[in-house]
């Protein structure tokens, strides 16, 4: 990848040191309510009930700081805290009466201070910026996602892969057996390689490689889980395994593909993939590419 400029990054954080000014992220008031921003995002997490555990997850907050805040909103009668009924390791966390009457409120005003920020604006700049928005936070989720180099074997390797047999099993008319998924050995140590791709810590894809010949790569097993498609992410994981490619000395990576996977089809285009015959006895091919490195 091409290393990152120095602009950009300045670029980057002027944006960032705007957009939280112009919002209050940094008002100990946030919206004119008696709290700061933490704690009202707190509330808004919680919604209708939350563990303790999923969102230290989905907030990406330490535990103590956590649990300081739960303690406040606590004090404050906004939530309750009380034992997961599937697990009584497990804390729940859900709001009270006054907590859904302050979140209630915290929506209206954020709902107001939208409005009046886009007031000013003409309904074509509305429609660009909205537009600019959606394709920022596209690329910040991309960006994001780390992809790592997973033994073959491993748990979050075989759900990636059992989560992709099922959706070529939905896809394609005559279904798919799951006999026909690369076994470990093949995708790890000498013989190939695994990576997956985790958005806040729970895999969203996978791709294989393996060596079927000498100085020849195989790509193998590009999945995207649904929610995080359209981010560019099946083109993260093909410049990944073609780099571990390169990094073994190989010369050329093939792929093939399915007749009903056109979408899959045109990114391997796209990727500098040129159609060649035949070169496998996958039953599920009707097309194969290759790309010399």
């Amino acid at each position: 990848m091409e290393p990152v400029s120095t602009e950009q990054v300045t670029a980057f954080r002027r944006f960032n040191r705007y957009f939280t000014r112009r919002i209050g992220a940094l008002d100990d008031h946030y919206l004119g309510q008696d709290r700061p921003l933490g704690e009202a995002r707190l509330l808004f997490e919680i919604g209708d009930g939350a563990s303790l555990r999923e969102l230290r997850s989905r907030l990406g907050l330490d535990a103590g700081y956590l649990s300081r805040m739960t303690r406040a909103l606590e004090a404050q009668g906004l939530v309750r805290v009380r034992v997961h009924p599937d697990d009584s390791r497990s804390r729940m966390v859900e709001l009270t009466r006054a907590g859904r009457v302050e979140l209630k409120e915290q929506q209206r005003r954020a709902d107001a201070l939208v409005a009046d920020l886009l007031g000013g604006l003409t309904a074509g700049q509305r429609a660009e910026l909205t537009e600019a928005m959606a394709t920022t936070r596209r690329l910040l989720r991309l960006a994001a996602i780390t992809v790592r180099h997973v033994d073959g074997a491993s748990g979050d390797a075989r759900a990636c892969l059992d989560a992709y047999a099922a959706d070529l099993d939905a896809r394609f008319p005559e279904g798919f057996d799951p006999g026909a998924l690369v076994r470990p050995e093949e995708v790890s140590g000498d013989a190939g390689a695994f990576f997956v791709a985790y958005e806040e810590g729970v895999p969203v894809g996978c791709g294989a490689l393996r060596r079927p010949a000498p100085g020849v790569g195989e790509i193998r097993h590009v999945w995207v889980h649904p929610d995080a498609r359209r981010l560019g992410l099946a083109r993260r994981l093909i410049g990944a395994l073609e780099r571990e490619a390169s990094e073994r000395d190989l010369a050329v990576v093939r792929l093939d593909t399915h007749v009903v996977l056109t979408e899959a089809q045109a990114m391997y285009r796209a990727c500098g993939y040129r159609e060649i015959p035949r070169y496998d006895d996958n039953v599920y091919a009707g097309h194969w590419f290759e790309k010399r490195l």
